[in-house]
């Protein structure tokens, strides 16, 4: 409820400023080059008899725009760091689309799934809700069916909701859009974070992305560019990044303990 009253005061608040941010945002689309999504949707990070199935929905973070391949995309860089903390084989597979929101995601992605069945699931999105300015109450009652659809449909799975993309740093926006839309995204942040404490099985990377905290761990001078591939979406060295960090949060959390324990009593049974 809270985030609902300040989103109605801050689109009241914003009201005046919607046809500059919208013009400004032709403007933006105009200059930026309409980049493709990944291609290689699926794919295999190394060799073990035991294996985690990875499944990663949503927008087009997900969906690898940015990179040419998925294995260069935040997928392929989180399937690599998985793979190094569990010795464990990683079968991957995206199903995304750049330009969806959480209600199309349900809608038109979520049967693209198919056969595959996922240990974990890792979910990203907000970007395409935030521009579109929809309410907290709305995107909470579509990520609330997103989530109980997947826990329906895979029960056994568990889902991780990574971080809301880092609006406020896009170089391609102007201040006022950074601003505005930003905060947006924040509050469906908050919103995120509540809601997936109502679910035993779904978790919330909320830390916010800010590439100051990135640019120590590379030994060369960094600016935030850097991080991008057109001033809007990642660079393959964002995605490596990002991969990583939300490898070590599904390590440090025990995300996939039941998954070690059930290869651990399978090995003393075949023994």
């Amino acid at each position: 409820m809270i985030n609902q009253i300040k989103y109605i005061f801050n689109f009241i608040y914003n009201l005046p400023l919607i046809p500059f941010i919208y013009f400004q945002g032709k403007r933006i689309k105009a200059n930026v080059p309409v980049l493709p999504d990944a291609i290689g949707p699926e794919g295999v990070e190394g060799q073990s008899e035991q294996q985690i199935n990875l499944l990663t929905l949503g927008e087009s973070s997900i969906a690898g725009v940015g990179v040419d391949h998925h294995k260069n995309g935040l997928t392929g860089a989180l399937a690599q760091s998985l793979f190094q903390k569990y010795n464990y084989k990683i079968n991957w597979k995206v199903v995304a689309k750049s330009g969806y929101t959480a209600k199309l995601v349900v809608k038109e992605l979520i049967p693209q799934i198919g056969n595959f069945q996922p240990d974990i699931i890792v979910i990203g999105l907000g970007a395409n809700d935030a521009f579109k300015f929809n309410s907290p109450r709305k995107w909470r009652a579509t990520m609330n069916t997103l989530f109980t659809r997947l826990n329906n449909t895979f029960p056994n799975a568990k889902t991780v909701c990574i971080n809301m993309p880092p609006i406020h740093e896009f170089p391609a926006f102007t201040p006022m859009m950074k601003r505005t839309i930003g905060n947006m995204a924040n509050l469906l942040g908050d919103e995120l974070k509540d809601l997936t404490t109502k679910f035993d099985n779904v978790f919330y990377l909320e830390d916010k992305l800010t590439f100051e905290s990135w640019m120590h761990k590379f030994d060369r001078p960094m600016q935030s560019s850097d991080f991008f591939s057109d001033g809007v979406h990642p660079s393959a060295l964002t995605y490596q990044t990002w991969g990583n960090d939300v490898g070590d949060y599904i390590f440090e959390n025990n995300i996939l303990e039941h998954l070690r324990m059930r290869w651990q009593d399978l090995d003393i049974n075949n023994r």
